[in-house]
Order: C-alpha cells, then sequence, then structure tokens
C-alpha cells in the first residue's frame, strides 16, 4: 500500500484483507485522521476494524508515534513526576480509583502529571469528575507548573493535547466500546512522566504494554486485576508487572482484605461519580473504598522506588489520607483554578 494513496477506502480494503500496517503506514493513517482528512463514516469503519481483530505492537507504535509527534507540549519543571492511569476499556463501571489515587500520591509529596479523559466506555472517566469539581482544563505551562509546585499534582485533559483525539471522541462516545484509543491513552502522555502506574483491561494488553514500557527506559509498574479490572480492585488476585518481572499478589496483601465488586461501582452519573469522590478523599467512604484506593496509591509510590518495601509505601498513602493531606491537595488544585 503505497503512502501517497492512502485514502481511506484504500485502507479498509487492505485491512479486511487480513493484512496489518507497517508503524509507518499506522503512523500516517493517525496523523491523517488529526488533519480531519477523513469523514465520521470512514472513522467509524476504521475503529471497528480493530474491535474484530486483535491490534499488532506496530500499529500500536505507529499510532502512540504520531499521537506524541502531533501533541502540544508540556514543560514541567518538577523531572520526577508520576502518572497513575488506567485503560478503561473494562466495562466496571468502578468510581474513580486512579484520581483518587493520584490525590493520595500528591499528598505523600510526589508530584504527579495525571492524564485523563472523558469516560468513552464508562459513566464518569477521570476528566469527568474533574471538571466537575471545578478543574479548568488547560495547556498553559505557567499554570501547571503552579499547581505541581503548589498542589503536589495537575491534571492533562487528552484532548487538549492531543487533536486526533478530540477528532475522534464523539464517535467513540457514541460507540460506547472499548477502541485502540483506550490502549493509546496511558502511552501519549504529553508531560512524559518519569514514572508510571498503568492498568490494564487483560493479560493480552499487560504483554503488549510490557513490551512497549520496556523501551522507553523508564520506571513503570502495570496492573491487572485476574477478574478483569484494569486497577487493582480487591475483588480478587492482582497480576504486577515491572520491568524486573511479573508476580501475583492477593488482595490481602495489597489492601489487606477482600471486597465484593459492588463495594466499588461508580454511579450513574457525573454528579454522582463526583459526590462518591468527595466522600472517599475526605475520608468518609466505606471501609472496601478506601481500602482500594490506598492499594492503588500505595502501588503508585512503591512504583517509583522511593520506598523499599511495599509496606512502606502503604504506610504512606495511609498517612497522606488520614492526615487529609490528600484532600487539602485537591482543596489547592481548585482554589489555584
Amino acid at each position: 500500500m503505497n503512502k501517497e494513496k492512502l485514502s481511506m477506502k484504500k485502507i479498509l480494503q487492505y485491512l479486511l484483507e487480513h493484512k496489518t500496517l507497517s508503524k509507518e503506514q499506522a503512523k500516517d493513517v493517525l496523523i491523517n485522521i488529526a488533519k480531519g482528512m477523513y469523514n465520521e463514516s470512514e472513522l467509524t469503519a476504521f475503529i471497528t476494524v480493530y474491535l474484530m481483530r486483535s491490534i499488532t505492537i506496530d500499529e500500536l507504535q505507529g499510532f502512540r508515534d504520531a499521537l506524541l509527534e502531533l501533541s502540544v507540549k508540556v514543560d514541567l519543571h518538577s523531572a520526577e513526576t508520576i502518572d497513575i492511569v488506567g485503560t478503561g476499556g473494562d466495562g466496571k463501571n468502578t468510581f474513580n480509583i486512579s484520581t483518587l489515587a493520584s490525590f493520595i500520591v500528591a499528598g505523600a509529596g510526589q508530584k504527579v502529571a495525571k492524564h485523563g479523559n472523558y469516560g468513552a466506555t464508562s459513566v464518569s472517566g477521570s476528566s469527568n469528575v474533574m471538571e466537575q469539581l471545578g478543574y479548568k482544563f488547560k495547556s498553559d505551562n505557567g499554570k501547571l507548573n503552579k499547581e505541581i509546585d503548589e498542589a503536589n499534582i495537575c491534571f492533562l485533559h487528552a484532548p487538549i493535547f492531543h487533536p486526533a483525539l478530540k477528532v475522534v471522541g464523539p464517535i467513540r462516545k457514541n460507540l460506547g466500546v472499548r477502541t485502540f484509543f483506550n490502549m493509546l491513552g496511558p502511552m501519549v502522555n504529553p508531560a512524559v512522566p518519569a514514572f508510571q502506574l498503568v492498568g490494564v483491561y487483560n493479560l493480552e494488553m499487560a504483554r503488549i504494554y510490557n513490551y512497549l514500557l520496556q523501551q522507553t527506559g523508564r520506571s513503570f509498574t502495570i496492573i491487572h486485576s485476574l477478574d478483569g479490572y484494569d486497577e487493582i480492585s480487591l475483588t480478587n488476585d492482582t497480576k504486577v508487572i515491572t520491568k524486573n518481572g511479573e508476580k501475583i499478589y492477593s488482595a490481602e496483601q495489597l489492601g489487606k482484605r477482600l471486597v465484593e465488586p459492588q463495594d466499588i461501582y461508580g454511579g450513574n452519573s457525573t454528579e454522582e461519580a463526583a459526590k462518591i469522590f468527595l466522600k472517599i478523599i475526605k475520608g468518609e467512604g466505606s471501609w472496601a473504598q478506601h481500602a482500594v484506593v490506598l492499594a492503588n496509591a500505595a502501588m503508585a509510590l512503591f512504583c517509583t522506588g522511593k520506598y523499599k518495601k511495599y509496606d512502606d509505601a502503604y504506610n504512606a498513602a495511609i498517612e497522606s489520607f488520614e492526615s487529609g493531606r490528600a484532600y487539602q491537595s485537591l482543596q489547592k488544585l481548585i482554589t489555584l483554578q
């Protein structure tokens, strides 16, 4: 397939013959998507192809490279930031666990550059809940650095930094099922954080992420609950993968207890999700809700290498949460808007 003849009709014919795109072809297609070269029907058909078959590592790398090349650059003066992010698309509709964990991590003194988006497959993604809480999305380096300096956390709303994501946003929402864009989100944080805690919804995805993140040379931890959650859910054992290998942990090891799926339900609306969020961060949630958030925050802190043992990171998360510093970090961030 020649580069200069990248009409969507040709691309679709090519893919429907069970052929795959090279890294360069995938990159070109996504750049053309960002330029608005295809109509909505063409884009929907293209995205649907990848619902019918697995994406290759080359294709995913090409899509990622295009998004990073086109992205609005962010220069955070704090070199050692972390991002805590799930791919989404697990269909579980949990409350905003990774976003809450981000504030506990910030309260523990670790700088966080949280990358997020509106929910495409869930009621309320991280961007929905942050907006509901009064956060204003921005790409202004000065303001983002001020947030990181004073609240230890800033939030990067993906469509502001990635033109291609803006183009496909409405289509993703209309489809309402996970697409390859779910897989891309955690790999294209424009702040390029030093550490990443990435939650994935299946083991195939974990394998692909492990391969791609190994190549970055940065510190990462991939988590997958064996019953299908893209975070430490404490409803089952969790597989944890780092550059040093992989290990399975029980819910008791990570969060001191097992919880039931209904304990981590995220509500039916953005308003409800924001209420649950505030209740938990103030320390007024259920035992189970607190345990799940603390386990994810602890794993993120442990990922930075600043704690010798997981239990030390867990204690730091408890201290941030129970002292109210996590909630203060949220309050500070919102007053800066």
